[in-house]
């Protein structure tokens, strides 16, 4: 035993001091009666009795005695040391998605796992020391050697449930890597995973034989002639049963949208829908069977179109072609004026045709670009400032000719620009001549030489597109190039922010750092917020939740949202998995346990309080019993 305070027992000091006071205490007391005869009387009493009292007093002192040698202990503060009786303990928590599946207590299995560890902890002795590592899509220390027991349980409840599947071989090793500097240390797994068996390692798991209905290998495609095809299979990883899955667009759902799958149990069934749909901003798939896990019930489809949508200024006189294209292809919001209209705003420096994404001229020759957005011209009939070219004159062709892909040496940009299109049976019957020597561009079509189809930056750094022809004087609007190509040219004047809207959930989503970003947030299906480094091309994240992911981007021109779904990945959707393999810790455990300590005062506090009752009856007793 010893002491943490051990000028506490200068208290005992008190122990002479109470004798001393006894032995000088006056043993006679001043009392009034009524008359002698009454007091010779009671002397007879008194005689007989006094030897009881004598004792009294002495059993009163002991008792005083006694209390102060337990209030100088107490002040002390005793701390007993228990040989072997602590422990070092280690403890996995599987924190992946299928921990949150819910046990027939209604607590998920990522809460009966923590009350497992939080039995473990306060059924130790004082002096064990506490280690808890989480295991999800990373493995995280959440508290290393802790030694005290509130304080690991305070963290313990800190603790939260992931979405990710483990990296159990990660855990392992660092598990491994404790073990061996301390051979007796205790290690815990707790899981969900059906583990055939561990050495040195105490496996506790919380699965319960919970049901569970998913959905896989979703795949979806939107066709420019407006269907819609979804397909994927859907499971039952428990049971035979009924299984029905619907589809929702934009939040609706129609009988044909309805299909019911007889599923064998852990066998997936394939599905497909197909519906016609000119437009959608969201589509989802779901299954409507209730079980003990959510999370896989949904999967949900952003139209990356829909979220790549922008605002399109349209100068034209005949804008029918371009305007239906755009439409289709992009879904933007058009807005349409005549060349006259424009340039009499442009000339008044009239604001209105400030703020859009997208400047197509047709036929129509503006003084300057505009300083903001993407540019098109087609047929520019003459020089326009900061453009980038500048006109030559009009050539007019005898019979119309057809116009030739270039063939020049390939680039990324030019593949990608030319990305399915065929190029073939395309012809003009008149066309501009561009100087296009003082700047950069992308030849994507030419004519004799002369490029009648290019792309690249303007004066202000702008993506810039340049048809050197009128579509009047073509039959390219008539052919399946044009819809593509089209396609094409919007993919590369609209930087994509998203090139993908779905993933699952431990991968990492990437977001492309377009031209005027100035800040790049992300915002998790639970509202945590974090922002991306603007240094690079393309921006990465980790998915650790499942749900809808928003990345909020704000540019001179306002904020704009984007949306990403993350999954439940497969692996942590079958309930009662099965892991063909041990979870083991190699070496010899020697099995020694620390020395543990008892420091609780409770004891030292009853044994005062008794001690003082004690002492109050004894003095009671002996004063009006006595007396």
């Amino acid at each position: 035993m010893s002491f943490q305070y051990p000028l506490g027992l200068l208290g005992l000091i008190g122990v002479p001091i109470l004798i001393l006071i006894y032995i000088i205490k006056s043993k006679f007391t001043e009392q009034t009666v009524s008359a002698t005869y009454l007091w010779t009387l009671s002397e007879r009493f008194l005689k007989k009795k006094r030897r009881d009292s004598k004792i009294a007093g002495l059993l009163s002192l002991i008792l005083q005695i006694l209390a102060v040698v337990l209030i100088s202990i107490t002040i002390a503060h005793p701390v007993f040391t228990l040989k072997g009786a602590a422990n070092d303990y280690y403890f996995i928590l599987d924190s992946t998605g299928s921990m949150q599946m819910v046990s027939e207590n209604g607590k998920t299995r990522f809460e009966n796992g923590k009350d497992k560890i939080r039995e473990v902890i306060e059924g130790s002795v004082d002096g064990s020391f506490y280690t808890l590592v989480s295991v999800s899509n990373t493995t995280d220390v959440l508290f290393e050697k802790e030694d005290n027991r509130e304080v690991a349980l305070e963290l313990l409840n800190k603790a939260e449930v992931g979405y990710g599947s483990a990296n159990l071989e990660e855990a392992r090793t660092k598990a491994q890597a404790y073990y061996q500097q301390n051979k007796g240390v205790r290690t815990f797994l707790v899981s969900d995973k059906g583990f055939e068996k561990g050495d040195n390692i105490e496996l506790l798991n919380v699965s319960d034989g919970a049901n569970n209905y998913a959905l896989l290998d979703i795949e979806y495609e939107h066709s420019l002639l407006g269907v819609l095809t979804v397909s994927g299979k859907a499971v039952s990883y428990e049971s035979d049963d009924t299984v029905e899955v619907r589809l929702f667009i934009d939040g609706e759902t129609k009988d044909e949208y309805k299909t019911v799958l007889n599923v064998k149990k852990a066998e997936p069934v394939s599905f497909t829908f197909e519906v016609n749909v000119e437009w959608y901003d969201v589509a989802s798939v779901k299954v409507m069977n209730q079980d003990n896990l959510m999370l896989d019930n949904e999967i949900i489809m952003y139209n990356v179109k829909s979220e790549n949508s922008y605002k399109t200024l349209l100068v034209s006189k005949t804008p029918v072609f371009m305007e239906t294209v755009v439409s289709i292809v992009s879904h933007a919001e058009i807005t349409v004026i005549s060349p006259d209209d424009y340039l009499e705003l442009e000339k008044n420096n009239d604001s209105v045709i400030e703020g859009y994404d997208l400047y197509i001229f047709h036929s129509c020759n503006p003084k300057a670009v505009p300083r903001s957005g993407s540019v098109w011209f087609i047929n520019a009939t003459s020089s326009v400032e900061n453009s980038g070219f500048g006109f030559q004159g009009e050539v007019v062709l005898k019979t119309a000719e057809t116009i030739d892909k270039t063939k020049n040496s390939s680039t990324v940009i030019r593949d990608e620009l030319l990305k399915d299109v065929l190029g073939e049976d395309i012809y003009i019957s008149k066309y501009a001549r561009y100087d296009t020597s003082n700047r950069k561009f992308y030849t994507l079509f030419t004519y004799d030489g002369d490029p009648v189809i290019f792309s690249g930056t303007n004066m202000h750094g702008n993506r810039q597109v340049v048809f050197a022809f009128d579509l009047h004087n073509s039959d390219f609007p008539l052919s399946a190039d044009f819809v593509t190509l089209t396609k094409n040219l919007l993919d590369f004047s609209f930087p994509a922010v998203l090139d993908e809207t779905n993933y699952v959930c431990g991968e990492a989503a990437k977001v492309n750092v377009v031209s005027g970003s100035e800040n790049i947030r992300v915002e998790s299906p639970s509202e945590r917020s974090s922002y991306l480094s603007m240094n690079e091309a393309v921006g990465e994240f980790l998915l650790n939740e499942v749900g809808t992911y928003e990345i909020k981007v704000t540019t001179k021109d306002g904020l704009k949202t984007y949306r990403i779904y993350s999954s439940l990945p497969v692996s942590e959707q079958d309930p009662n998995a099965e892991i063909e393999k041990e979870f083991s810790l190699l070496g010899e455990n020697e099995g020694k346990g620390i020395d543990g300590f008892y420091d609780k005062l409770i004891v030292f506090f009853i044994c005062l309080a008794v001690i003082f009752v004690a002492d109050w009856m004894v003095y009671c007793y002996d004063k009006y019993q006595l007396r």
